[in-house]
């Protein structure tokens, strides 16, 4: 299958789509929003103030002293607290030589650690309180490993989902278009079958309705074509009589006496007219539809009686006998009718 393919397009078209939402969801919320998706997600953040905050009002700072160091030796974060005034709540857990080593950096220069900021309201006293938190980068890497192995992994199980269905989609499109296109390369073939697309005109949709119509197409073709080679076998057929009479004609205008030929040359010219109005009604034919022609009254005794001229010019030792009723009238064309007769 060429890789131009609908059936490829439709399907990576699909699968791209999926697959750069997913992604820029995931990376725009790492990027965009990285510091409020860290202080969210992770454990030793995400309600560290609210139990620092609910310790220190009902249990007192040496409570919450110790909350903050078991978070430390837990996670290894260090947590420093300041009141609305500006100054220490707690003693906190971050080193007076880390603080003091932070102010002397130099601009642009790396730390060695994360330095994140979190403001929480008590609903308590209505205090608030300013949290600033130190997460050394090997521990913070460690935890983003982790923490983007979930959605990886749901995005790995959402695209194997979204592609088996984005699959049975194409599928869905592009196994009618293949239906449609051998129904084509049949009709040009000329083996269509009109029982081939019997399924897929069945069905209540567009391809159901284009089924439908390529049906009728394909049986108006084969209808014309039919007609066609039936007009060359009739044509044929019809040829033969008026030229099997000329030949007569001629033949005995050769061997009558020079007194007698005379006789013939208004039948020669009869048939030669004849012939010629075949040939132009053939044309006619050709061009348009039997069916579209309107019928005429024909006299059918007329016809045969013309008929009956013919055939003794051909066979001028026999007798041929006609018995018809009068008045045998009918819808026809005359013309096609005395061949038909001849």
């Amino acid at each position: 299958m060429p890789l131009r393919s609908l059936f490829w397009r439709i399907l990576a078209s699909f699968w791209l789509a999926i697959t750069l939402v997913a992604g820029l969801s995931i990376l725009l919320g790492h990027m965009l929003n990285q510091d409020a998706w860290i202080l969210s997600r992770h454990p030793g953040l995400n309600t560290l103030a609210q139990n620092w905050s609910e310790r220190y009002e009902q249990q007192g700072p040496e409570v919450a002293q110790r909350f903050l160091e078991h978070r430390k030796r837990r996670y290894n974060i260090d947590v420093q607290v300041l009141n609305e005034s500006g100054e220490a709540a707690v003693p906190g857990t971050f080193p007076r030589r880390a603080a003091a080593f932070e102010a002397r950096r130099h601009n642009g220069e790396p730390l060695p650690w994360r330095r994140l900021t979190e403001e929480y309201t008590s609903p308590t006293s209505g205090d608030t309180y300013l949290l600033i938190y130190r997460i050394p980068h090997p521990e913070l890497d460690a935890w983003h490993r982790d923490s983007l192995l979930w959605p990886l992994s749901a995005l790995g199980i959402a695209l194997v989902v979204l592609t088996l269905f984005s699959l049975l989609v194409t599928l869905s499109i592009t196994r009618p278009l293949s239906r449609l296109r051998g129904a084509v390369h049949d009709l040009g073939q000329t083996t269509y079958q009109q029982n081939s697309l019997a399924r897929l005109a069945n069905r209540r949709d567009e391809f159901g309705v284009l089924a439908n119509d390529f049906n009728r197409m394909g049986a108006r073709l084969q209808s014309l074509i039919a007609s066609q080679r039936q007009l060359l076998r009739d044509v044929s057929h019809e040829l033969r009589s008026p030229l099997a009479r000329l030949r007569i004609a001629l033949a005995l205008a050769e061997r009558a006496e020079p007194a007698q030929q005379q006789t013939y040359w208004p039948r020669l010219t009869r048939e030669c007219d004849r012939l010629e109005a075949l040939i132009s009604e053939i044309l006619v034919l050709a061009r348009v539809d039997a069916e579209s022609a309107s019928a005429e009254p024909v006299d059918l005794n007329t016809v045969l009686a013309t008929v009956r001229k013919d055939a003794l010019l051909s066979a001028a030792e026999q007798q041929i006998q006609l018995h018809a009723a009068p008045g045998l009238n009918l819808q026809g064309w005359p013309t096609l009718i005395e061949r038909a007769l001849d």
